[in-house]
């Protein structure tokens, strides 16, 4: 190749939630909705609107020599419902159109999600790819990284020459994969042809059971992927094996291809066969490991009121990481009721009490109506006397995990003391994954008692250095992102699978090819 390539980069990330109420493009232009030459610009920021993987993609692709990126469109939002659908058809033409008007390309990498839902589509992701995979033929080499909640359908497989999924939960790795992808793509380029191998078990791994930390108290999932990794630098799959993912997957999003998926992209495809059952069958003798432990929430309380050593409790089942909407009132209502002190409660979306308390102005004294618009099933009205302690009117920037050094445009926000309690409400919903959300407010972590916070996993990387593994406790409180996935109404899921039902099988699903 005599000219520098020319790479398209484009993506569509959103993780949906099936229950949860529809996404439209308010909710991605409140995160990441860049098109053209200013998509270059701010991936190279130092406090991008998005996530790591085109930074660390471009960063990557810089390093390695002359190239010509092809900037198109990135859609990125907060976890949501489904995508409306029209919404997502105009999406479709800004993509057609740019790969069209591009002319010849040499490559294409996708930020993509995996777990995305439309309102009349279980796969958009698919949907997408056939549409590149159309425009740049078969010839040409095609990257995506997905995030390891991914579900993952033929077409992620079939369409693709280079998979690679994220490796740590909490995600602290995007832009390392973002430049392993870069990588990938660079030797595609020079001419090396892959193979893609898929298995899927019947298992769906609730969303507190996919810690991939070294320390975290249960983890079969990070020893999947501690052995991918293993394995795929040892004999025989050494320099055969270029990537190996294992994606938990995203319960909630309710697919007909939900299911602990491994992806393997080798050089020759009795290798990629292999070492996906080999990894499949690890995942399938841990099967009993995948089911979930909580700590209900009469048992909290009295841990709050109670305990001497300071405790991080996390609202898993109010995630707005997994499409909760972030504004149950289950575990501050109790510990409210309970007169637990000393502790921060973030973070609560409530855009009418947030632009109430800007308006009552700071010291003011209150009446805090919270869900006084009402919302889903689960968001029950509370009211308590407030005081404003705190506002904010501008963005902030993360400082660590899943947020660390992004731009978080977060709207008008407060700082509310209810008693002992004080609560952080946003304007713009977002998990409670970084400390930034009570620091922004002048707010002093370490000498709290008592944190809640609604958010899954992603707290932890964020919240570590205040909180050992052992000082969490996850409540097993009402919402969208319950890990009591029995708790749904399922349609699409294919079944029996485990932990919801009580029994499946599974055999390796790619006979006995040998490496």
């Amino acid at each position: 190749m005599t000219n520098p390539p020319r790479i398209a980069l484009l993506g569509f990330s959103i993780e949906c939630n099936r229950f949860a109420p529809m996404a439209t493009e308010a909710d991605f232009q409140t995160r990441t909705l860049i098109r053209g030459p200013d998509l270059i610009a701010e991936a190279r920021s130092p406090a991008p609107r998005m996530l790591g993987e085109l930074p660390g993609f471009l960063h990557a692709m810089d390093a390695a020599g002359k190239w010509e990126p092809v900037p198109s469109l990135l859609a990125m939002a907060e976890p949501n419902g489904p995508v409306d659908q029209e919404f997502f058809h105009r999406l479709m033409q800004h993509w057609e159109s740019d790969l069209t008007k591009a002319g010849p390309l040499d490559g294409v990498y996708l930020v993509l999600h995996g777990a995305g839902l439309t309102t009349q589509d279980h796969d958009p992701e698919g949907t997408l790819l056939a549409l590149v995979r159309r425009i740049v033929g078969p010839d040409t080499p095609v990257v995506a990284s997905f995030d390891l909640h991914a579900n993952v359908s033929d077409a992620d497989v079939a369409l693709l020459n280079g998979f690679v999924g994220y490796r740590t939960n909490p995600h602290l790795d995007m832009r390392e994969r973002g430049a392993e992808a870069a990588v990938l793509l660079r030797r595609l380029l020079t001419g090396t042809r892959t193979c893609l191998s898929r298995v899927r078990l019947p298992i769906v791994p609730p969303t507190v059971t996919q810690l991939t930390g070294k320390d975290a108290p249960n983890r079969p999932y990070g020893e999947l992927i501690d052995l991918g990794q293993q394995r795929m630098a040892e004999a025989p799959y050494a320099e055969r094996v270029l990537n190996v993912s294992v994606m938990g997957g995203f319960a909630y999003a309710d697919t007909p291809f939900n299911g602990l998926t491994v992806v393997v992209t080798a050089t020759d495809q009795p290798a990629a066969d292999a070492l996906a059952n080999e990894i499949a069958a690890a995942g399938w003798a841990r099967r009993d490991k995948f089911r979930p432990s909580l700590t209900s929430l009469a048992e909290a309380v009295q841990l709050a009121k109670t305990t001497r050593t300071p405790l991080i409790f996390a609202d898993v089942a109010d995630n707005p990481g997994g499409g909760g909407r972030g504004n149950t009132m289950a575990i501050l209502q109790a510990f409210h009721a309970a007169g637990v002190s000393n502790a921060l409660v973030g973070v609560i979306h409530d855009p009418a009490l947030a632009a109430e308390a800007h308006e009552k102005g700071q010291g003011t004294t209150f009446a805090a109506r919270f869900n006084r618009d009402g919302g889903d099933e689960f968001s029950k009205p509370f009211s308590a006397p407030a005081t404003v302690a705190g506002l904010l009117d501008q963005p902030i920037r993360g400082r660590r995990g899943i947020y660390a050094n992004n731009t978080l445009d977060v709207g008008k926000a407060a700082a509310l003391t209810l008693d002992g309690i004080t609560v952080i409400v946003l304007t713009h919903r977002y998990q409670c994954a970084d400390p930034m959300f009570f620091e922004a407010f002048g707010l002093d972590i370490a000498a709290a008692r008592i944190v809640v916070v609604k958010s899954r996993g992603h707290f932890r990387g964020g919240f570590d250095e205040f909180f050992r593994h052992d000082q969490v406790i996850e409540v097993d409180a009402p919402g969208l992102t319950s890990p009591i996935l029995s708790r749904f109404p399922w349609r699409y899921m294919p079944r029996p699978v485990l932990p919801i039902d009580d029994a499946a099988e599974w055999t390796p699903s790619l006979g006995t090819s040998q490496p």
